[in-house]
């Protein structure tokens, strides 16, 4: 029985680099056909094939022309050039004003000569997914570039003004999910200040980004996650449907997610030097909270501890529980003090970062809190040259560990050395 050709396009579609559609194309003419009219994918990426970097540059334009200009109606463009020496701008206006009046999807990092304006070729048009990277994006008018249908916007060392980002969500009115990653962003106030807008936007992801203040407001959004960052101000401002808070090795001197906290369920901070008493107001309404994940916190205080009882009373409905921090006696005593349960939890995640022998107290006592446990992870850091003592510890902690899960029989336990 013969495919249609539109099941013949979405198989082509399917196959990844383009080099693979080409040649599977190639079985017959219904196939070739098929290419022409029906493919709806194309992929072009310097990582899927040696020759790629043996070509000259103007050989790579011809080809990408070729290939692109045989078929018609591409839905998603994909051209990744990373580490291929800049094009000629003419060929790459050719492609996007070639593919732009069908194309949904368009993942583009090309460095060009002259630089070109990507918003200008592909805005009013029916994208709907637009990842840049190594770009420069300068002069949004929201008046003229608009994207009625962009859902997902990618930028990666990508340079524009903090202007023209916020032009750049006011153009999109459906946006739902943001990357910002190393971008160059260019200040015309002397104090490294960025406002960004959207009633639409419900995930953001921002890493290794630097700013004096980052005001975010998005009534709609559901996840934040903030990695490698250096700020001095963080504000979000909302209306409190953020399900998903993740902090990893970010530097922020002043943190408010104002009154986002009610609806959390994951909060996952690693890295991060905190004032635990702050930092637990901001996120003590959350009482749908399911998962809490404090890894190689710094505390800013001390004397500052983490007061297991008042989670145990705050989140209810917790799950899992991760839980790495430098241990002393204090941290020992007030973590364990009282008589709480944590009656819901069914994973922990235990980890140190200077074994001791108050690491398998504070395990043995963790353990007799959580009467549904499934699931133990044990994380460690075991350095390459041991000291007689530091071996002598590791093996008291093993043994004790042994012995203790005789006690949990039902309980899986993981160790994870690093």
């Amino acid at each position: 029985m013969e495919l249609p050709d539109e099941v013949i396009g979405h198989i082509l579609s399917r196959l990844g680099p383009a080099r693979n559609m080409v040649i599977a194309s190639a079985t017959c003419k219904k196939w070739r056909d098929a290419w022409r009219n029906n493919l709806h994918t194309l992929t072009f990426n310097s990582n899927d094939w040696p020759l790629y970097h043996e070509f000259s540059t103007s050989r790579l334009e011809i080809l990408i022309t070729q290939t692109i200009f045989q078929t018609k109606g591409l839905q998603c463009l994909s051209i990744i050039m990373d580490d291929v020496d800049e094009f000629a701008a003419a060929p790459v206006i050719a492609w996007l004003m070639y593919t732009r009046e069908n194309l949904q999807q368009l993942h583009y990092n090309v460095r060009t000569t002259p630089n070109i304006n990507i918003l200008e070729k592909c805005g009013r048009q029916k994208l709907e997914v637009l990842t840049l990277a190594h770009n420069t994006i300068t002069g949004v008018e929201p008046s003229y570039q608009k994207f009625p249908c962009l859902r997902i916007l990618s930028l990666s060392y990508v340079s524009i003004s903090a202007l023209d980002l916020s032009l750049l969500l006011t153009a999109s009115p459906k946006i739902e999910k943001l990357t910002l990653v190393s971008l160059d962003v260019v200040m015309s106030d002397p104090q490294a200040m960025m406002e960004l807008t959207s009633n639409s936007l419900k995930d953001i992801y921002v890493e290794a980004i630097s700013l004096d203040k980052f005001i975010l407001e998005a009534d709609s959004l559901e996840k934040l996650h903030l990695k490698d960052c250096t700020l001095e101000v963080f504000e979000l401002i909302g209306k409190g449907m953020l399900r998903f808070l993740k902090i990893d090795d970010v530097s922020v001197i002043h943190l408010d997610i104002g009154e986002n906290a009610e609806h959390l369920e994951i909060v996952d901070v690693s890295n991060f030097t905190i004032m635990w008493a702050k930092f637990y107001h901001m996120i003590s309404r959350s009482s749908k909270l399911r998962k809490l994940r404090l890894w190689g916190v710094v505390f800013d205080d001390e004397d500052e501890v983490v007061e297991i009882e008042t989670i145990s009373s705050c989140f209810p409905l917790l799950s899992h529980l991760a839980l790495s921090y430098d241990l002393r006696e204090a941290a020992l005593h007030y973590g364990l003090q009282g008589s709480f349960v944590l009656e819901n939890v069914i994973v922990l995640e235990l980890g140190w970062t200077v074994i001791s022998d108050l690491f398998s107290t504070w395990v043995s006592g963790l353990l007799e809190r959580c009467p549904l446990l499934k699931k133990l992870v044990i994380h460690g850091l075991v350095s390459d040259t041991k000291t007689s003592e530091e071996c002598h510890t590791l093996a008291n902690f093993t043994s004790s560990i042994v012995n203790l899960m005789k006690k949990y029989v039902d309980v899986e336990v993981q160790f994870e050395y690093e």
